[in-house]
Protein backbone atom coordinates (compact mmCIF):
# COMPACT_ATOMS: atom_id res chain seq x y z
CA UNK A 1 0.00 0.00 0.00
CA UNK A 2 1.00 3.51 -0.34
CA UNK A 3 2.51 5.56 2.70
CA UNK A 4 -0.66 6.70 4.24
CA UNK A 5 -1.44 4.99 7.19
CA UNK A 6 -4.25 3.29 6.37
CA UNK A 7 -7.69 2.17 8.34
CA UNK A 8 -9.46 -0.77 7.36
CA UNK A 9 -13.38 0.01 7.84
CA UNK A 10 -14.88 -1.95 10.73
CA UNK A 11 -17.80 -3.06 8.27
CA UNK A 12 -15.51 -4.74 6.35
CA UNK A 13 -15.91 -8.55 5.57
CA UNK A 14 -13.30 -10.72 3.86
CA UNK A 15 -12.13 -9.98 0.36
CA UNK A 16 -11.43 -7.47 -2.27
CA UNK A 17 -15.00 -5.08 -1.12
CA UNK A 18 -13.09 -3.30 1.79
CA UNK A 19 -12.75 0.44 2.30
CA UNK A 20 -9.68 1.91 3.40
CA UNK A 21 -9.12 5.18 5.18
CA UNK A 22 -6.43 7.55 6.18
CA UNK A 23 -5.59 11.12 7.48
CA UNK A 24 -2.43 13.25 6.82
CA UNK A 25 -1.39 16.85 7.36
CA UNK A 26 -2.27 16.98 10.63
CA UNK A 27 -6.09 15.54 10.02
CA UNK A 28 -6.56 18.40 6.97
CA UNK A 29 -7.12 16.12 4.39
CA UNK A 30 -9.03 12.55 4.77
CA UNK A 31 -8.15 9.51 1.81
CA UNK A 32 -9.96 6.93 1.04
CA UNK A 33 -9.35 3.87 -1.20
CA UNK A 34 -10.15 0.40 -1.95
CA UNK A 35 -8.23 -2.98 -1.10
CA UNK A 36 -8.58 -4.13 -4.50
CA UNK A 37 -6.50 -0.98 -5.56
CA UNK A 38 -5.02 0.69 -2.55
CA UNK A 39 -2.64 2.39 -4.44
CA UNK A 40 -3.96 3.43 -7.88
CA UNK A 41 -7.35 4.68 -6.82
CA UNK A 42 -7.20 7.50 -4.01
CA UNK A 43 -10.02 9.27 -3.41
CA UNK A 44 -8.52 12.74 -1.17
CA UNK A 45 -11.36 15.07 0.67
CA UNK A 46 -11.62 17.65 3.30
CA UNK A 47 -12.78 15.99 6.77
CA UNK A 48 -15.96 18.52 6.41
CA UNK A 49 -16.84 17.05 2.94
CA UNK A 50 -16.01 13.37 4.46
CA UNK A 51 -18.45 13.95 7.23
CA UNK A 52 -20.46 14.94 4.85
CA UNK A 53 -20.53 11.59 2.82
CA UNK A 54 -20.64 10.02 6.14
CA UNK A 55 -24.22 11.56 7.24
CA UNK A 56 -25.70 11.53 3.55
CA UNK A 57 -24.48 7.40 3.82
CA UNK A 58 -25.98 6.87 7.26
CA UNK A 59 -29.40 9.16 6.43
CA UNK A 60 -32.63 6.52 6.53
CA UNK A 61 -34.01 9.22 4.10
CA UNK A 62 -31.24 8.08 1.21
CA UNK A 63 -33.77 6.13 -0.67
Amino acid sequence: MSRHGWQKSSYCQEGDACLHVAASGAAETVHLTESADPDHSILSATPAAFDALLRAIKSPDRG
